[in-house]
This record gives structure tokens, sequence and C-alpha cells, in this order.
């Protein structure tokens, strides 16, 4: 099985990024999500056109081109490269050089899907990434994209329950963030291994509750 591979490139601001290059078989998943949303969708406009008999017949071919060529495109153009099914999966679309995908590039990875398809089942688009040190199909190729994995933000750890108090002493901005860091990593450690840690936040606390009761007071739960 192919591994999915980490790239560094550096934007034209000359800042070195770390991109985490997503393989096919994720890939793959994230594109039956979006096939199964627009049979969805597909299923919606097509009973609300049928409402319209024979007269209906051209509204829905028109449905049915915008949403085969374009849907991909306006997702990935207005919100930052993703599909829901990319977003589900924690992939974007982006440029070589780590940017969001523009207009030009998307249509361009997007029009060439027929191409990717031939001769039968994707076959020349799975050829290309898996000739691709970044797993690239046609489309990419040609519009010089590639298809990364976005870091989800972790979400903020609880405090422990401590009435918040003011420090004894001023602490400087390192010491504040030391102070917090404590407080929120606290609950992963040993009640030894805190009370060791908190000797070296700071000399003025004494144990881990006065440490915590500060962080609680640093960030406004009062």
């Amino acid at each position: 099985m192919l591994l999915d591979t980490t790239r560094t490139v550096e934007t034209p601001e000359g800042v070195s990024l770390s991109l985490r290059v997503a393989g096919p078989t994720v890939r793959a998943v994230a594109w039956m999500l979006d096939q199964l949303i627009r049979a969805m969708m597909y299923g919606v406009f097509g009973f609300t056109i049928s409402l319209m008999g024979q007269a209906g017949s051209g509204p829905l071919m028109v449905v049915i081109f915008l949403m085969e060529w374009f849907y991909p495109v306006l997702f990935e153009v207005t919100r930052r490269g993703q599909t829901p099914g990319k977003q589900v999966m924690g992939l974007a679309v982006v440029h070589d050089d780590g940017r969001p995908v523009g207009l030009e590039a998307s249509v361009i990875r997007n029009l060439l899907r027929f191409a990717d398809f031939l001769p039968l089942a994707y076959f020349f688009g799975i050829a290309a990434m898996v000739s691709s040190r970044d797993f690239k199909r046609l489309g990419d190729l040609a519009a010089q994209t590639v298809v990364v994995y976005i870091d989800r933000p972790d979400s903020p750890k609880p405090l422990t329950d401590a009435p918040p108090c003011p420090a004894p002493v001023a602490l400087t901005l390192q010491e504040q963030r030391a102070v917090i860091d404590f407080a929120v990593r606290g609950p992963e450690w040993t009640n030894a291994r805190a009370e060791e840690l908190a000797a070296l936040v700071h000399p003025t606390f004494t144990d881990t509750e006065a440490l915590n009761a500060t962080a609680r007071w640093l960030l406004g739960r009062r």
C-alpha cells in the first residue's frame, strides 16, 4: 500500500511549509462522499424539475452539466480547496507552493477529469497518481495543484476546577504562558509528576493548586 508523504515547500514570501500529501485511498473516500452528496442533490432537483413536465428536460440537462463539472470548482474556490467530501476527510486542494487553489487552477484540474477517466474507471488518473511522488492525477499535473491534509485545531482542554486567584508576584509574558501550559496539560500527568514540574514553573508557586488558580485568573475565568 502506498504511504502518504510529507513535502516541504517555500512560499513566495520565503516561508517554508510542510505539506502532508494525501494518497489515493483517502482521496477515493472523499470522492465517494462527494458523489453521494451530488446524487442526493440530483434527486432533489430531479423531483422538482419533474413537476414541470417535458418543459423541465432542458433545465435538468443544465443542472446536470453544472453539477458534474462545476460542483467541485465552486467549493474549492469558495471554501479554500475543500469540497464537502474533502472537508470530512480533512483534505484540501492547494497550489504546489501551498497557496489556496485559485479559480483558474480549479477549473483546469476539474475539466481534465475526463482525461483521468479514460479509457475506463479513471485508469489514466490512477496510473498518474501511482507514478507521481505527490500522488497527482493528470488534472493536478496540468493545474500545478496537490491534495494535502489540513491539520484540524485541537479542542481546548478543560482546566482543573480551581478558584481563580491572581499571581502573588508580577509574571513575565513567558512565565504567564508557562503557567497556562501547565494548567492545560496538568490532567495528563500523575500527581507526583505535576508537583515536580510545578516547582520548575516559578519558585513562588508551592503547589499545583496555586498554579491552576493563577492560570484560571490569567485566562479571565473569574
